[in-house]
């Protein structure tokens, strides 16, 4: 995997989370604003994380068989239904729609990005490198995703916390997904990994595993005498 092809899918992963984190701060706030309990915020809150439950394993094996696109694309789709419902109709019922929708496609998008970038590496060195440029983007996002939607239901609309703050919010996290879908569709970015590297566990197991014996300045060949599954388990 190149520096262009590791720059899209972060820039992906960063527009797509950030989507979820901005609706995030952005959905609770209305609802309280409208008059709703804390135990309702309570619940919206709850429904981002809910759809990843029953999500999560579902994406993957959608992404072993079919690669990497069309699970992605499908997370850009819902989180920009979930944004553009919450913009158009700011009631409470959007609003927990739009908390499933996002929450799904940020947590489809981050496992099949994790399996795809794993599987695209052909090293293990290069796979810490990569695997650290991807863990950056969650943290991008809780960052950018929130000081937006923030400076929007501020200066958005014609006073603080107007509802056209709120919509304009909710717009621009529908807009960041289309950003996200629109690096994730270009040529390179998910294209399928044909003579890539087939990610072997047990192999990256063996390299990792010597290269931190020969840290301990312990001899390789003492590691050809052990069992790697007896290790594993």
């Amino acid at each position: 995997m190149n520096g262009r092809e590791l720059a899209r899918v972060v820039v992906t992963q960063v527009s797509l989370h950030s989507a979820m984190t901005g609706c995030r701060l952005a959905a609770p706030l209305l609802a309280l604003k409208q008059g709703y309990s804390a135990s309702a915020v309570g619940v919206l809150l709850a429904l981002f994380a809910l759809a990843p439950l029953f999500l999560a394993l579902p994406a993957g094996r959608m992404a072993d068989r079919g690669g990497a696109r069309l699970p992605l694309v499908l997370s850009a789709l819902m989180a920009i239904v979930g944004a553009a419902a919450a913009a158009l109709w700011p009631v409470f019922g959007m609003l927990c729609l739009a908390a499933l929708l996002t929450g799904a496609s940020a947590s489809t998008a981050l496992i099949v990005l994790q399996r795809h970038v794993g599987r695209a590496v052909a090293h293990p060195t290069e796979l810490k490198t990569v695997f650290s440029w991807l863990g950056i983007a969650p943290a991008a996002a809780n960052f950018l995703g929130p000081m937006l939607a923030g400076l929007l239901i501020d200066h958005a609309g014609p006073s603080p916390t107007h509802e056209l703050g709120f919509r304009a919010a909710f717009a621009a996290m529908a807009e960041r997904d289309l950003a996200g879908s629109a690096t994730l569709t270009a040529r390179g970015t998910v294209e399928p990994l044909t003579g890539a590297f087939d990610l072997n566990v047990d192999r990256v197991f063996d390299d990792v595993l010597q290269e931190e014996l020969l840290h301990l300045k312990l001899h390789p060949a003492a590691f050809d005498a052990v069992d790697v599954g007896q290790i594993a388990d």
